[in-house]
């Protein structure tokens, strides 16, 4: 299937289990894949047929910045079902999104989850 990808949103945000993340923040870097059918787009040069990813960057970047939660895989959840409820076009996304310094003593290089959703009929 055709996609849609943005990457390396880099968003500073105060999302975490522990008190000192919600308080301090950090940097949260988030790439999205939105797969839909590009064929009339691709045909027609016709932007009524794809995602404005101009408008669908906007609505990511809204959410990580929004009310903190404390796992970033119910962020990548209400990035997935935002984008769902807003372009009925997509019909799979996954959504990566990475902590380069979570609190965690050691030596590495980030932290990141990635969720692969469908759309349901």
């Amino acid at each position: 299937m055709d996609n849609i990808k943005i990457s390396g949103i880099k968003t500073y945000a105060y999302h975490g289990a522990l008190d000192a993340e919600r308080i301090l923040g950090q940097f949260f870097i988030t790439d999205v894949t939105m797969y839909l059918d590009l064929k009339d787009a691709s045909v027609n040069d016709d932007l009524e047929a794809t995602v404005h990813y101009g408008e669908a960057y906007e609505l990511i970047e809204e959410i990580i910045k929004g009310d903190p939660v404390s796992l970033i895989e119910h962020l990548a959840e209400k990035v997935s079902q935002s984008l769902f409820d807003q372009y009925g076009k997509i019909q799979e996304v996954e959504v990566t999104i990475t902590k380069p310094s979570p609190p965690i003593d050691g030596h590495y290089d980030n932290v990141s989850i990635t969720l692969n959703r469908k759309r349901e009929s």
